[in-house]
Formats: C-alpha cells, sequence, structure tokens
C-alpha cells in the first residue's frame, strides 16, 4: 500500500503495531525508490474477516490523520 512519506509510513506501521495489534512491516528506501515507500500487507489463511475489518478500520483512521491521499473504491 503506497504512503510515498517514509516518517508516515513509519508512523503508520508503528501505531498499527501500539493501538491496534496489528503488524505491517513499513518498506522505505534503500528497498523502494524515494517517494514510493509503502506498508507491506502480507494477509495469511489463518486472517478472518474480522481481522480484515479491524486493518481497514485503523487505516482509514490512520490515513486521515496522517492526511494522506486516498483512491476511491471500485464501484461494485
Amino acid at each position: 500500500m503506497i504512503v510515498g512519506d517514509p516518517a508516515k509510513c513509519r508512523f503508520i506501521s508503528d501505531r498499527l503495531m501500539a493501538d491496534h495489534g496489528v503488524y505491517i512491516q513499513p518498506i522505505n528506501y534503500p528497498t523502494v525508490p524515494k517517494g514510493t515507500e509503502r506498508l507491506r500487507i502480507t494477509p495469511s489463511p489463518v486472517h478472518t474477516d474480522a481481522d480484515v475489518e479491524k486493518l481497514v478500520g485503523a487505516l482509514e483512521e490512520l490515513w486521515s490523520e496522517c492526511q494522506l491521499a486516498r483512491m476511491p473504491r471500485a464501484a461494485q
């Protein structure tokens, strides 16, 4: 998930763990080019629908707090 800012990427990762108990790895330069910092989300078969909903809610909260741009949801 592209964040595009190394400080915000680390902040979101840290807050997900501290406040929500969710480990999401931040990927920053030099692993990815500057300006393309991202969160590596690795779902597995043991993650439930409730786990996914918890992550989505936490990311929505942190995305707003960090004032990051959002892509519109695809039409269903």
